[in-house]
């Protein structure tokens, strides 16, 4: 099987980096003050974690404009209980092919959970060892260097969806969740409605992939909504959502860095896809990456990362 490649989708520019670039690098459409209130947004964002890439030779320069890895986990992280990453995403920035390259990694994949010392599913390894085994099992999987991580809290749709005043979002077809009834077309969302809409997965025709697609719906309204003009009055309440739901091992200074010299990447976005076959393993269903698929998607990264591709065995 081989991955969908090469699909250029603005759609994915604006959720992955608008959250960042909108919001923080923009800082400075804003008065001075409000600039502070971003930069002490991002203080907040901030979590140190014990991680080194192994993969990693040489230390990232911003000002040589190396070639970097962000792993986004999206987290389904409720009260008592850290929860699993129900979104794994690896974006690849590289300046100076001025791209961006993103492969979503399906949350069932059967992979060794590194410091385990088993195999499960890859999404297990946030509920085993937070985000630096997360961060090493991905690195491992893919074998290429994670650099940072953003991760998301997916309760915080509720609250930056109520933060932006709502938000309207195209639903393909209609469908009832947890007693709240979604009818197709465009339909406005509140906070406890976005949660839900962004939650579906049994009645979608494409199960997790159907999910994913209306949690990127979400976000990208939450973008567009955000950036616009009649949503800056909100600024201080955005601002506080993010702080508490979204957390980063980048720091301020470096998210200026990377928007200072890594902005042309935004020109060009790839999207790629890992695809498998679903079975049940003692009555647990994975997917299975055959090997060729997961090297395909490895040296493709390794090539837009520059460095150097693994041989076929």
């Amino acid at each position: 099987m081989r991955a969908e490649r090469r699909k250029k989708k603005k759609t994915w520019l604006r959720w992955v980096t608008g959250l960042l670039v909108v919001l923080f690098a923009g800082a400075g459409i804003f008065a001075y003050s409000i600039y502070h209130h971003v930069k002490q947004t991002a203080n907040q964002m901030h979590e140190d974690v014990n991680w080194k890439s192994e993969k990693r030779k040489e230390d990232v320069s911003f000002e040589r404009k190396t070639p970097i890895s962000i792993l986004l986990i999206g987290v389904d992280e409720r009260k008592g209980d850290r929860g699993r990453a129900d979104t794994l995403i690896v974006m690849t920035v590289n300046p100076n092919k001025q791209s961006i390259e993103m492969v979503s990694v399906p949350r069932d994949t059967r992979t060794e959970i590194v410091g385990k010392g088993t195999e499960d599913k890859i999404n297990h390894s946030y509920a085993f060892g937070g985000v630096e085994m997360t961060m090493a099992t991905v690195e491992h999987f893919l074998d290429i260097p994670i650099d940072y991580y953003i991760k998301v809290n997916m309760e915080s749709f509720r609250d930056i969806v109520d933060a932006v005043g709502g938000v309207t979002v195209n639903n393909p077809f209609a469908f009832t969740y947890e007693g709240t009834h979604f009818p197709k077309g465009e339909i406005t969302l509140n906070g406890d409605e976005a949660l839900k809409y962004s939650r579906m997965r049994k009645e979608d025709p494409r199960g997790d992939f159907g999910r994913q697609d209306r949690q990127k719906q979400i976000i990208q309204a939450i973008i567009e909504k955000g950036a616009s003009f009649s949503s800056l009055t909100n600024y201080s309440d955005v601002l506080a959502a993010i702080g508490k739901n979204v957390k980063t091992n980048l720091t301020f200074e470096e998210m200026k860095d990377i928007q200072a010299n890594y902005k042309d990447a935004r020109k060009q976005i790839k999207q790629l896809h890992i695809t498998g076959q679903g079975t049940k393993i003692n009555g647990i269903y994975y997917l299975l990456v055959p090997e060729s698929e997961r090297l395909a998607i490895s040296n493709e990264l390794k090539e837009h990362l520059e460095l150097k591709a693994t041989a076929a065995k």
